[in-house]
């Protein structure tokens, strides 16, 4: 597929993470201005507000718009999804006879701050990158065997809905009890070992009834999206608590998201096929189409005070062993009933190599090698005031189409009274 080009003349450079092929929803705010919904293309937004109430966009037949979030256009289902992407192109592309009116409407990107895309109705992050849960193994149990049911299920647990913030938003260090393998008793503080997870996540847009299972195909229609999504993680708060239910509350205190939504329709031409299964997998889990997308992701540090960032780590969504799509089936498989703005991460994505780990976890090796930084600083796990980000694009034939980035700051831990 090659670029569509648009009259936004910004949107025809092969730079832009927002061409007239992807179309990202998001929430903006502008002076003076309520937060709302809009469209990016190039580096200008499509006030959807606005363009709904000139009459340029007719989805349905109330207003989908007059509210700061996505959920209502998502619960109109793929048939007014597509429809409003078709719409969208009609109004954006090269020669449109409603440009006039159209280039009213639009918002410098420059000029906004960005704000949760959606209201997230449940979180659940899963555990499906081979070679993340391999490194695991071999750092936690000596051994990169992977638990007896790995290969046969996509593992999850459900997160915090509550806990799902935007990029920009600043992450205290949390605290909670640890215990160190030669402590008698477990300690009360900071976080000494916190990461990240380079993850992607999967929106859900469509509703499934309480009770009834679905297959993978229909799961897969039901993906309204995708976003960058750093799950943040405490190591040492961790290791202390998830023996034997998981993660609790080395998970909980934050959640960040890439602040556009992605359509599953724009990223289409970058499908590409779930790895070889080393175990064939039960059929309720067997798809007639491809599940992944070839996506490039990238990590990057900001080490507190310096003005020098450093790349530490690129690798791919396609590394992924189980597809948000099957993701989605295993989870509505007991008759669990998923909802409209359910968010599922993926699970940390990792390639064969150092150089494509997608936490710090796995590339200090549990702070036992020590990496060093552009500025010369090292690092095990994150400092106070050190800046994570998250890059990812899926790259076509003089285009792009990405995410915006995903970016966290560590403040200090909260004093207790």
């Amino acid at each position: 597929m090659t670029l569509m080009k648009s009259w936004v003349e910004s949107a025809n450079s092969a730079n832009t993470p927002f061409p007239l092929n992807n179309l990202p929803y998001g929430v903006f705010a502008i002076d003076g201005v309520e937060p709302r919904c809009g469209v990016a293309i190039g580096d200008m937004i499509l006030d959807m507000y606005a363009a709904e109430e000139a009459g340029l966009i007719e989805i349905a037949d109330q207003p989908v718009f007059d509210v700061p979030y996505w959920n209502d256009l998502m619960e109109l289902g793929p048939e007014a999804w597509a429809t409003l992407r078709t719409r969208l192109q009609q109004l954006l592309a090269e020669g449109a006879s409603e440009q006039s009116a159209v280039e009213a409407l639009l918002v410098p990107l420059a000029d906004a701050s960005l704000e949760m895309p959606l209201v997230v109705s449940e979180y659940t992050d899963f555990y499906a990158g081979r070679q993340h849960a391999a490194n695991m193994g071999a750092i936690l149990r000596g051994s990169p065997d992977l638990p007896a049911n790995w290969l046969h299920i996509p593992i999850g647990y459900n997160g915090r809905a509550s806990s799902v913030v935007v990029s920009g938003t600043d992450i205290h260090r949390p605290l909670g009890q640890s215990k160190a393998p030669d402590a008698e008793m477990p300690s009360f503080g900071p976080s000494k070992r916190l990461d990240i997870e380079l993850e992607m996540g999967a929106i859900v847009g469509t509703s499934s009834e309480f009770g009834q299972p679905i297959t993978v195909d229909e799961a897969d229609k039901m993906i309204f999206g995708y976003v960058l999504l750093n799950d943040w993680s405490a190591r040492d708060i961790q290791g202390w608590e998830y023996q034997p239910l998981g993660p609790f509350q080395g998970k909980a205190f934050g959640t960040s998201i890439s602040p556009w939504i992605v359509t599953s329709a724009a990223l289409e031409p970058f499908r590409t096929a779930t790895p070889p299964r080393e175990k064939e997998l039960l059929p309720y889990l067997n798809s007639t189409i491809d599940g992944l997308y070839d996506i490039e992701l990238e990590v990057l540090m900001k080490p507190n005070g310096s003005d020098t960032t450093t790349s530490l780590s690129k690798t791919n969504y396609s590394r992924m062993y189980y597809s948000a799509a099957e993701q989605l089936c295993h989870h509505a498989i007991g008759g669990c009933g998923m909802n409209a703005g359910d968010l599922l991460g993926s699970g940390t994505i990792s390639g064969p190599t150092k150089t494509e780990y997608g936490s710090l976890m796995e590339v200090s090796w549990a702070g036992r090698e020590p990496f060093t930084l552009e500025g010369g600083e090292t690092r095990t796990f994150i400092e106070d005031g050190d800046t994570m980000t998250l890059r990812g694009a899926a790259k076509g034939d003089g285009f792009q189409i990405g995410f915006g980035d995903c970016v966290g700051t560590i403040l200090p831990s909260v004093k207790l009274p």
